[in-house]
């Protein structure tokens, strides 16, 4: 139940090639508590899921995460329900010497922002970064999700 996870700028659509799997992702958030973040998400219009996520400790690395598969039917009306400014993107998974990256490239009022996230076993967890992996911004909150909902990057 406890997430880590280091979160990086992308630099490039290398990483396209290289993705073993894509989906369509639209998430909400029910509130914008900066101690808890209670989030409805919608996988390729067919999963649905609700999220409870804690406050991040360890410099933004890692923090309380829950997260239990829900009615797809259920989910339209909790988004109906969800603040303004919902998440659209298409999560790519690549694999890199043996790590799996997340990269999200964001729709919508977020357009323009490409983001890679890795989970590890451990907060000091040691991997090799792809050429296309950029900046680090593990920590900095205005990339977190939650707050994308609050400050779409196009209001940067």
């Amino acid at each position: 139940m406890i997430e880590i996870e280091r979160k990086f700028l992308v630099k490039s659509t290398q990483f396209i090639e290289s993705a073993s799997s894509k989906k369509s992702i639209c998430q909400g958030y029910l509130n914008l508590d900066p101690k808890r973040s209670v989030r409805i998400r919608i996988i390729d219009n067919s999963r649905s899921f609700i999220s409870i996520k804690g406050k991040p400790f360890s410099k933004g690395v890692s923090r309380f995460e829950w997260e239990k598969e829900i009615p797809f039917e259920e989910s339209g009306k909790l988004m109906l329900m969800c603040l303004p400014n919902k998440i659209e993107k298409t999560r790519y998974i690549v694999r890199f010497k043996g790590v799996d990256f997340e990269v999200d490239v964001f729709k919508g009022a977020n357009l323009g922002l490409t983001v890679a996230e890795i989970e590890l076993d451990d907060v000091k967890g040691d991997f090799e970064k792809p050429k296309w992996l950029g900046e680090e911004v593990t920590g900095i909150e205005k990339y977190y999700n939650q707050k994308l909902c609050e400050k779409p990057f196009s209001q940067w």
